[in-house]
């Protein structure tokens, strides 16, 4: 699930990272298209419910910058969603 929204994220896929987000921590508003750009992804570990990762991205300023986050997801009638995340 983490590379699918990592990849939604890149392609500005919007319906897809709204659609695999938890409804009860999903934002009202969301903008992929601000023009930052997602230059890779490295998944560090998937144990139990929760994905740590670091991913590249270049702001629109473009500064290069990454983000590191210990994400947690929960499974809702069988679909894994995402929850929330928080910096390792």
């Amino acid at each position: 699930m983490m590379r699918a929204r990592y990849s939604a994220y890149a392609l500005q896929y919007e319906t897809f990272v709204r659609d695999t987000w938890h409804p009860e921590t999903r934002p009202g508003d969301l903008d992929l298209h601000d023009g930052t750009r997602y230059l890779g992804l490295k998944v560090h570990s998937a144990v139990g419910n929760e994905v740590t990762f670091t991913a590249s991205v270049r702001l629109p300023d473009g500064q290069r910058t990454h983000l590191r986050e210990r994400s947690t997801f929960t499974q809702v009638e069988g679909r894994w969603m995402y929850v929330d995340g928080a910096q390792p």
